[in-house]
């Protein structure tokens, strides 16, 4: 298990992503993937820029851990990101046999592992996720409101 300390320093690198992500005009999700205390990739939203609709922090994170790490499988590696993944990233997290997530905000419209679905967590499945909920969520939720405010201004 990583420890709080580190736990709040991936949290903060998933949210320098996010701002990135907000500052191309994406909506602000970062996602850091880390294995033994070491970053192995992080990634923003980009689905405007590349206009894809798979283009979430979470996919692409994964998908540069997985040409770091030259394997999909990703077993001892722990996923960080600023928002609740949706049901795309949580099925991806399953298949990519993450063993962790730590995730800041809440999405009650699209949340896919504790507000609508508690897909990682399913025993009916062949892998589960072990989830921490609520890191830096107000940090996370701040960002995710100020982008949509300012969006609808």
């Amino acid at each position: 298990m990583i420890d709080k300390g580190f736990q709040r320093k991936f949290m903060d690198i998933a949210l320098d992503q996010a701002k990135k992500a907000a500052a191309r005009g994406e909506v602000p999700v970062g996602a850091v993937v880390v294995k033994e205390k070491e970053i192995i990739a992080q990634a923003h939203n980009l689905c405007e820029t590349k206009q894809d609709p798979g283009a979430h922090a979470e996919m692409l994170a994964l998908k540069k851990a997985a040409q770091r790490l030259d394997s999909w499988r990703l077993e001892d590696c722990s996923l960080f990101v600023t928002l609740e993944p949706c049901l795309m990233c949580a099925g991806a997290l399953l298949q990519a046999r993450i063993s962790l997530l730590v995730y800041g905000a809440k999405d009650p419209k699209n949340g896919a592992v504790d507000s609508l679905y508690s897909v990682l967590g399913d025993e009916r499945l062949n892998h589960q996720v072990k989830v921490i909920s609520g890191k830096m969520a107000e940090e996370s939720s701040r960002l995710l409101k100020k982008f949509f405010q300012d969006l609808r201004n």
